[in-house]
């Protein structure tokens, strides 16, 4: 009989972690541990947590967000799973996040400052401060109105420029678009 691994009730309280999307039959065979009331099940192992879940994001008092799959699965239920040492603890008040931007596919994420990958450059912020930050980088780019104040030759390096000036500074958005506006005057 195999021994079943339960970690202690409070484990994931206030806690970060990024999952992996992985396929539905890496579950095979297991039975889950937990059920919530919203319909997520968890199955536990030694090394770390499964998640079938079609809810991810802010979850009670914690943030615990998806990676998807390339090519993303078309299912709203997608099954997730994290090692244990991927869960880093989360307050309203400590800088804990920084952020990512992929040019490529245009968008942005928080990371946890404990992630092993990250370098020190980017700026730590508070979970607040980070939401701000996120929201105004979604902003730069799926909008460009806010281009039209600007000279520029390609919309594409003003807005890596500003969103690079957002991560690994602590200037405010007005101060980084007014800096490059007397630039190029």
């Amino acid at each position: 009989m195999e021994k079943i691994f339960r970690p202690s009730p409070n484990s994931f309280k206030n806690t970060f972690c990024v999952f992996n999307e992985i396929f539905l039959d890496s579950i095979e065979g297991l039975q889950p541990q937990f059920q919530s009331k919203a319909g997520s099940s968890y199955y536990y192992t030694e090394t770390g947590m499964y998640r079938l879940s079609n809810h991810w994001g802010r979850l009670a008092n914690s943030k615990w967000r998806l990676e998807p799959m390339e090519p993303e699965s078309t299912s709203k239920t997608k099954l997730g799973y994290a090692t244990w040492d991927s869960f880093y603890p989360d307050n309203a008040l400590d800088e804990l996040y920084y952020l990512e931007a992929d040019y490529t596919k245009k968008t942005v994420n928080y990371q946890h400052r404990n992630n092993p990958n990250y370098d020190g450059k980017a700026i730590l912020r508070t979970s607040f401060e980070t939401t701000k930050k996120i929201k105004q980088i979604r902003n730069l780019f799926n909008l460009d109105s806010w281009a039209k104040y600007f000279e520029y030759e390609d919309l594409d390096i003003l807005r890596k420029e500003i969103i690079d000036e957002l991560i690994f500074s602590t200037k405010t958005l007005e101060e980084i678009k007014r800096k490059i506006a007397l630039e190029n005057q």
